[in-house]
């Protein structure tokens, strides 16, 4: 019998290693299969800020490393960047030869100051994974607008080349934003200090906010603005570790990448090592560890507001997961935002019902700790939106009709929609900037043809809602002592 037992577990073993392997060889094969790697790739920046040998300065020395750092990858363009007509579109040619859309006032790529001589508040903001300060641009416009002294802080490994990504950790993108904080809560002057958080610049938004309750001098923040937050990250980043040992082998290079793509935009890395989806995996086990240690001290209700951006679907980051953090906390003025997929009756049969259960969850919930709302379609015959809103402990909602709508053909926000404005320059609808715009891209022709996937170009780069999210923060703004 035990015999038996033992040959029948070794043939279970045997039949799991057997179907491992086979995966794995499809799955070699299938990232051997993509483009060739670049130097900018392979490259990095021996200038870059570390958190080990770094952390110690504060941001004027953080700026002057970048100064060094960007003059290092001026020089590195100047050496291994493409050159001719076929390269005229990547965003490391030396002397590129398209047109650009618009002529900034400053490089977007690098840490972004701007100051205010007797400032009603100061902001951090930072940026998402692979993203550049660009994404704040239009907020950091906002907030100096209104006398903020605004910093837009660029994270380590980003603004220069993917490659970068690969030499950087959590910890890295941690101590710059506290260095970034420590530096910015002191030019609050008698108003208000927030922080502002996309994507993983949100994790460390909420990581920072909460490191504040466990003591130290560093300036706490009066409020925390999250949008399309790295809250909730699939466990599946954990296992990149494994694949990047597997792509130091001789042959298996492509392996440290999830995707290899043309760097067309200016502002955004669009090819992806896999170690920087288990950095974000990492950072939102370290937030989750603090908030959880946070709860069982009683320490949450110091947490400051928080208000949140949230598209209902989102295909990097988990929208249920905000919820879920939301759902903790203490009673304290927070809010979360939900953007809504566009419930137009003629589109409805193409959706997918799963995307209803955030909404539903929320709706079905008798008592939430903090106010919610959501950006829907008035009814079903209609592109038209209203904010129908439920106060924190309440069960009624109110309804507000906003002068928005949803633009044709557009279904839903996207993750990397809803810092974006319609007239982004860059990334900005047709309608709106009067150009083919990266976020208004319209190809036809066959399949199988180009290196970028059709679900790349059709992902929305811009929030037809922005208008929305500023009067929200005018509003708390002036809450806030604005």
């Amino acid at each position: 019998m035990l015999w038996l037992l033992r040959k029948a577990l070794g043939a279970a073993v045997y039949s799991v290693l057997g179907a491992f392997l086979a995966g794995l060889a499809i799955y070699v094969a299938m990232a051997r299969s993509m483009p060739d790697l670049r130097a900018w790739h392979r490259d990095r920046f021996v200038e870059e800020f570390r958190a080990d040998r770094d952390g110690h300065e504060d941001l004027p020395a953080y700026l002057e490393r970048e100064v060094r750092l960007f003059a290092a990858f001026e020089r590195w363009k100047r050496q291994h960047g493409p050159t001719g007509p076929t390269a005229a579109s990547n965003r490391f040619n030396p002397e590129p030869q398209r047109e650009l859309p618009v002529v900034l006032d400053r490089d977007w790529n690098r840490t972004v100051e701007l100051a205010a001589e007797r400032p009603r508040g100061s902001v951090l903001l930072a940026h998402g994974l692979t993203d550049s300060p660009y994404s704040m641009r239009a907020l950091a416009a906002f907030f100096r607008e209104r006398g903020f002294y605004v910093l837009a802080l660029r994270l380590p490994g980003h603004g220069t080349i993917p490659g970068a990504l690969r030499h950087v950790s959590w910890r890295d993108w941690q101590a710059a934003f506290r260095i970034a904080a420590e530096y910015v809560g002191a030019h609050r002057g008698d108003g208000p200090f927030w922080v502002v958080g996309y994507s993983t610049g949100g994790s460390l938004a909420i990581d920072y906010a909460l490191r504040t309750l466990e003591g130290g001098d560093a300036p706490r923040p009066s409020r925390v603005v999250l949008l399309s937050a790295a809250i909730g990250v699939s466990p599946v980043a954990a296992l990149a570790r494994f694949q990047n040992e597997l792509s130091l082998l001789p042959g298996l290079e492509k392996l440290a990448w999830t995707a290899i793509l043309p760097e067309y935009d200016p502002h955004k890395y669009n090819s992806f090592p896999v170690l920087s989806g288990e950095e974000v995996f990492r950072l939102t086990v370290e937030v989750e560890e603090r908030f959880e240690r946070a709860l069982r001290n009683g320490r949450l209700a110091e947490l400051p507001p928080i208000l949140a951006f949230q598209s209902v679907v989102d295909a990097t980051t988990n929208a249920s997961a905000v919820e879920a953090m939301f759902a903790r906390l203490a009673p304290n003025g927070s809010e979360l935002v939900l953007f809504d997929l566009n419930r137009v009756a003629r589109a409805e049969e193409f959706l997918s019902s799963p995307h209803r259960t955030l909404i539903e969850a929320v709706e079905r919930a008798p008592s939430l700790p903090h106010a919610v709302t959501v950006v829907t379609n008035a009814n079903g015959e209609t592109p038209q939106v209203v904010a129908r809103t439920r106060a924190a402990g309440a069960q009624d909602w109110s309804e507000e009709a906003l002068d928005q709508s949803w633009p044709m053909g557009v279904y839903s926000l996207s993750h990397v929609a809803v810092p974006f404005p319609p007239d982004d320059p860059y990334y900005g609808s047709r309608e709106a900037t009067g150009r083919t715009t990266l976020g208004s891209l319209e190809i036809r022709g066959e399949r199988g043809v180009l290196q970028i996937s059709a679900a790349d170009i059709q992902r929305l780069r811009y929030n037809p809602f922005f208008e929305y999210v500023t009067d929200r923060l005018t509003a708390v703004a002036a809450g806030d002592g604005d």
